[in-house]
C-alpha cells in the first residue's frame, strides 16, 4: 500500500467530498501494544483508546461520512482477564453517559450491533437511551459493535430467518440481509484496521464482502485526523469493481 506523504492541509483540500464512503468500519486495534510500549498497564492504552474514539467520530461527522461502525468490544473479548473486562465495560459505561448530550447536541443517531444481551445491565440502560434519545437525529450514524463477531451474527440472522417461517424458495441475499443486525445501514465501504495486523478478526464478514480493505501500522491511541483522511485518499484513488464477470471488465 502506498503511503500518501501530504500534510494536513494538503489531505484536507485533496479529499473529494463528493466521492466519500458513505460507511466507514473501524477495527480499532493496538491498545495494550500502545501501553505496553511505555512501560504502563494496558487499561492506558484503552484510555487513550477512548479518546481516539472520540476524535475520530467528530473528524467523521465534520467530513460528513454517513455511517461510522467501531468494533469496540469482540465476543471473543470476554475471555480477557476478568479485571480488564470489568473496567472495559466501566469505561464503555462513561463514554455513554457523557456524550449523550452531544450527540443530541450534533444530530448523531446511535446503535448498536451484537449481542448487547451478554453485557452488564447498567450499560444496557445506557445504551437503550442513547438508542432511544437519538432516534430522531439525521445525521451520522455512530454504530459500536459490543459483544459483537461476525459468524455469530450470521448464526443469529438464520435462527430470526427460520423463526419468522420463511420458506427456503424464499430465501435470497436480499432477504437474508434484513435479518443481520445491519439491516437498515449500507454495507460498509471502507474497513480501516489499525496497529498493523493484516486480518478481519470475525468482524462484519457477510457486509464486507465488496469493502475496500485499508491496514495502517499506526495504533489506535494514536489514530489521528491524517490517519483518517490517508485512508480515505487511499479509498479514493482505488477503482471499485464489485466482483465484475470477466466479459464486463474487457467491455470496460
Amino acid at each position: 500500500m502506498k503511503k500518501i506523504n501530504l500534510t494536513l492541509r494538503e489531505m484536507r483540500a485533496k479529499v473529494d467530498t463528493a466521492a466519500l464512503p458513505k460507511h466507514i468500519a473501524i477495527i480499532m486495534d493496538g491498545n495494550g501494544r500502545w501501553a505496553r510500549r511505555r512501560g504502563l498497564p494496558r487499561i492506558a492504552g484503552h484510555k487513550k483508546g477512548a479518546d481516539a474514539v472520540h476524535r475520530t467520530s467528530e473528524h467523521c461527522r465534520h467530513l460528513g461520512i454517513s455511517v461510522l461502525t467501531l468494533y469496540a468490544f469482540s465476543d471473543e473479548n470476554w475471555g480477557r482477564p476478568r479485571d480488564e473486562v470489568a473496567f472495559l465495560m466501566g469505561m464503555l459505561e462513561n463514554y455513554l453517559s457523557a456524550e449523550i448530550e452531544t450527540m443530541k447536541k450534533n444530530g448523531v443517531a446511535f446503535r448498536t450491533i451484537g449481542r448487547t444481551e451478554k453485557l452488564p445491565p447498567s450499560v444496557q440502560a445506557l445504551i437503550g437511551k442513547a438508542v432511544d434519545e437519538t432516534a430522531g437525529n439525521t445525521g451520522m450514524v455512530l454504530n459500536l459493535a459490543l459483544s459483537y463477531g461476525g459468524r455469530g451474527e450470521i448464526v443469529e440472522a438464520i435462527k430470526r430467518m427460520y423463526a419468522s417461517n420463511g420458506a427456503a424458495a424464499s430465501i435470497s441475499e436480499e432477504s437474508f440481509m434484513s435479518y443481520l443486525d445491519t439491516a437498515d445501514l449500507p454495507d460498509p465501504d471502507l474497513i480501516i484496521r489499525t496497529s498493523g495486523e493484516r486480518r478481519i478478526s470475525n468482524f462484519l464478514l457477510w457486509q464486507s464482502a465488496y469493502a475496500e480493505l485499508y491496514f495502517t501500522d499506526t495504533l489506535w491511541p494514536d489514530f489521528q485526523e491524517k490517519d483518517l483522511l490517508r485512508a480515505i485518499l487511499d479509498f479514493q484513488g482505488r477503482e471499485r469493481r464489485y466482483g465484475l464477470t470477466k466479459e464486463q471488465l474487457v467491455k470496460d
